[in-house]
């Protein structure tokens, strides 16, 4: 008689529980790696467009005079162009992301895998906000070459860092959710992302504007991420933080809840 050979037991399958924390370091790994493979672009790009912005102000402004009382033009400029910078790594880092799964059809092994809308948003944006982070270091470690910061208050500077890469990381998601095509993407870049940074009293002061726009500046994000951090940096504030922090805050919890929504609904991810 031949003799019988005992099968082979295949692999037992795996539980995840309530959180795949596995699934989810996975996704953002993922995204980051993708980030990094393009490096010359999404790291050399930012710090040369900062460098020529910084230039452009220390030649329309010179560099012997001083915005604001006790702060020099460049010390002034530089947070804001740093921000700036965090700001539009972390939209076009999630918004991009989104998009590029949507398009390719990777979101469909996304929609496939043990993960939950919640942690489908964690990872798009956790990876987006930790790119763009990559970026404003690479900004920040150009500027300090040319400007001398005292930097007064560091755990402010990196509270407004953090929660400016989650905001827009958030509100990277929500534009990659949306858009249809990669000229929808450039149109909300257009003319929602950069009028938010070119608008926020990171290359001028409030001082300069007359009174209702002083009152329009208030409700912009990018304005208080600037504020803060340049306040940790620098010592200088032009508004009130804390108003600064809690709006902020809120906009990503509003922002994340609709997010979170879209992605329960399946809104423009499942056929």
């Amino acid at each position: 008689m031949p003799e019988v050979v005992p099968p082979i037991p295949g692999p037992l399958p795996r539980f995840f529980g309530r959180f795949n924390g596995r699934g989810l370091w996975t996704l953002c790994c993922r995204d980051v790696l993708r980030f990094l493979r393009y490096y010359i672009e999404s790291l050399g790009g930012p710090c040369v467009s900062s460098l020529l912005f910084l230039a452009v102000f220390a030649l329309a402004w010179g560099t012997g005079g001083e915005m604001v009382p006790g702060v020099s033009m460049a010390a002034y400029i530089a947070p804001g162009i740093v921000v700036f910078s965090l700001s539009q790594a972390a939209f076009q880092a999630a918004a991009v992301a989104l998009i590029y799964d949507k398009q390719e059809g990777m979101i469909l092994d996304l929609l496939a895998a043990p993960l939950s809308p919640v942690e489908l948003m964690l990872g798009y944006t956790l990876s987006a906000a930790f790119n763009a982070s990559l970026v404003a270091l690479a900004v920040f470690a150009m500027m300090l070459i040319f400007v001398d910061f005292p930097v007064v208050a560091p755990g402010v500077a990196l509270l407004y860092v953090g929660l400016t890469a989650l905001l827009f990381a958030e509100l990277g998601m929500l534009v990659g959710l949306w858009a249809d095509r990669w000229d929808h993407f450039s149109a909300a870049e257009s003319f929602l992302i950069l009028p938010l940074g070119l608008l926020s009293g990171s290359f001028f002061t409030l001082a300069s504007l007359p009174g209702p726009m002083q009152s329009a500046i208030e409700f912009n994000p990018v304005y208080h991420a600037m504020n803060g951090f340049r306040y940790g940096l620098t010592g200088y504030a032009q508004g009130s933080l804390l108003w600064g922090g809690v709006m902020m805050f809120l906009l990503f919890l509003v922002i994340g809840l609709g997010v979170w929504r879209l992605l329960a609904t399946g809104y423009k991810i499942k056929t």
